[in-house]
């Protein structure tokens, strides 16, 4: 059995409403992406910080399957006609052959190794060393397997470098992965902080998973979180952030901030070419370098200087 999959490249203008009208000519599933991805016309990601709240890619692609007896011709003239729209949209149409996507999503994470000490564990595994210290993970809907190398290089820096009782916060946590790590790897207290609700929801899962003790952790759509204490000041020492780099530098001002004088930030989702930029974001605040360096990706991290 196969799936009928629609794609309809549009503008950032009329993306959503293309979707909300597949949506209600009976799409099981409809999707919004940058149309030039994986190319040097690719945009920034939909949704980063600094950004209008409804802006898209300029060229988009909307996407949107159906079952597969469902003619698409009597679909996209139904479109036309509801948006009122001057011309059909040009469209192709792909066949998705059904499969078992959890298998498939789940054969595709083993179990990782970051040190002797530490390792990632999916929950339909097995840690292969049971005396090591095994962050038992199910991202679910949210970014961080532990299998990217932006996350091992962070994972890695908090394996040699954290020290026992600091406070972390984790700047955009996603399945809550380096949060709870530091825990485990013996930090005194965890924030981790994502606007994406699916994410907090997923660490708050994961940090139960992992037997943290709620007093220990706390997950939000914001900082600095309420009623959550935190060291003087709401000030942490040690903040981590795995994003992109447009963000990282967007985000400058509220993560020196989230860092007491003294702290340290480790920065990760960085390119070799963009790391000059985020230093240079940073460099009022904190004492940069390049600390490692894996596939393409480099992590960046500083000290805050004591004065700031």
């Amino acid at each position: 059995m196969s799936w009928k999959t629609i794609f309809i490249k549009t503008d950032s203008a009329s993306a959503e409403l293309l979707g909300d009208a597949l949506l209600e000519q009976g799409a099981l599933s409809v999707d919004i992406h940058d149309a030039a991805a994986d190319t040097d016309q690719e945009q920034p990601i939909y949704g980063e910080p600094g950004l209008p709240a409804d802006e898209v890619w300029q060229k988009a692609e909307v996407s949107g399957m159906f079952d597969p007896d469902t003619d698409i011709n009597a679909v996209m003239q139904s479109i036309t006609k509801a948006l009122a729209l001057p011309d059909l949209p040009a469209f192709r149409i792909e066949a998705i052959e059904a499969q078992d996507w959890v298998r498939l999503t789940q054969s595709q994470f083993s179990p990782i190794c970051i040190s002797s000490r530490l390792w990632i564990v999916p929950t339909w595994h097995q840690p292969p060393d049971p005396s090591a210290i095994n962050l038992i993970l199910d991202p679910g809907l949210a970014f961080g397997t532990g299998s990217h190398p932006t996350t091992q290089l962070c994972l890695a820096w908090l394996d040699q470098n954290l020290k026992q009782g600091e406070t972390l916060l984790d700047y955009g946590c996603g399945s809550g992965v380096l949060a709870i790590a530091a825990l485990k790897l013996g930090a005194g207290r965890v924030i981790g902080i994502d606007i994406d609700p699916h994410a907090v929801k997923a660490s708050h899962a994961n940090a139960l998973l992992n037997a943290c003790e709620p007093t220990d952790c706390t997950f939000a759509t914001q900082y600095p979180v309420e009623n959550a204490e935190t060291c003087k000041a709401g000030q942490v020492d040690v903040v981590v952030a795995n994003i992109l780099s447009n963000p990282l530098i967007v985000l400058a001002p509220i993560l020196a901030r989230a860092t007491r004088p003294g702290g340290r930030i480790v920065l990760s989702g960085v390119l070799e070419p963009q790391a000059m930029g985020a230093m240079s974001a940073y460099s009022q605040w904190f004492e940069m370098q390049i600390n490692a360096a894996q596939e393409d990706w480099v992590l960046l991290t500083g000290v805050k200087n004591s004065d700031q």
